[in-house]
């Protein structure tokens, strides 16, 4: 009797052994990483951290997709950065090349700060291919925005000439669009936005100066369905 039941438990512990072994490996979540660069537009000045648009082109992004599916950002982009600080910090940061997406949003502070056109254009398109290595090397996943229109702020109506800094923007803009439209990449425009600062006042964030959480939330209207196309 003894021997029938150590018999019996040596069956039963060979197949539990065999029952794991050939079980489905359990695989993690997917999961899509996103990289935005820029400044004060990006990094999101005067809103919530929640509020700025990288923030709510992940959110927007997550309600697409399943619960198992993550979402990891990255922003590096802070107030004042010009295309040379910009530069200056990414290189610091020893950027890993697997971003699913990549946003781009950066000359403002050229343009505010006088800075010679030409820097503009050299590491703009510098920029710009840092921005396509970061994306593993896919031009097809990387989104250059368009900078915003301060001129259109009380901080734009009291500082300077208005209608300059406004024709200022639209040719750095003018240049990136065009470059872009040469290699193939991205460009949404979301200026326009902006430029209803004055006539619709909640467009502004509470410095005058900013875009609010409302006007990110109508760039990430265009946004979106972009990016779900790039990402899916």
């Amino acid at each position: 009797m003894r021997n029938i039941i150590y018999f019996s438990l040596l069956v039963f512990l060979a197949f539990i052994g065999c029952s794991s072994s050939d079980e489905t490996p359990i695989t993690s979540p997917n999961t899509f990483k996103i990289l935005s660069l820029g400044d004060s537009y990006t990094i999101g000045q005067s809103v919530c951290e929640s509020c700025r648009f990288p923030e709510q082109l992940k959110d927007s992004l997550k309600l697409q997709f399943s619960s198992e599916t993550g979402f990891d950002l990255n922003v590096i982009a802070q107030t004042g950065w010009t295309t040379t600080n910009l530069k200056t910090a990414i290189s610091s940061e020893n950027l890993t090349t697997d971003y699913d997406l990549v946003t781009l949003l950066i000359g403002v502070n050229n343009q505010f700060q006088g800075k010679p056109f030409s820097l503009y254009e050299t590491e703009f398109s510098q920029l710009v291919q840092t921005a396509t290595n970061a994306a593993q090397g896919d031009k097809n996943n990387v989104i250059v925005l368009s900078i915003p229109d301060y001129a259109l702020t009380p901080f734009g109506q009291n500082n300077g000439n208005p209608e300059t800094t406004s024709e200022e923007i639209d040719l750095y803009n003018a240049f990136a669009e065009n470059y872009c439209a040469q290699q193939n990449i991205t460009f949404l425009n979301i200026t326009d936005i902006t430029r209803q600062g004055i006539e619709n006042p909640e467009l502004v964030a509470s410095d005058g100066l900013h875009p609010s959480a409302m006007a990110y939330s109508k760039f990430v209207e265009r946004l979106l369905p972009i990016a779900l196309e790039k990402i899916e």
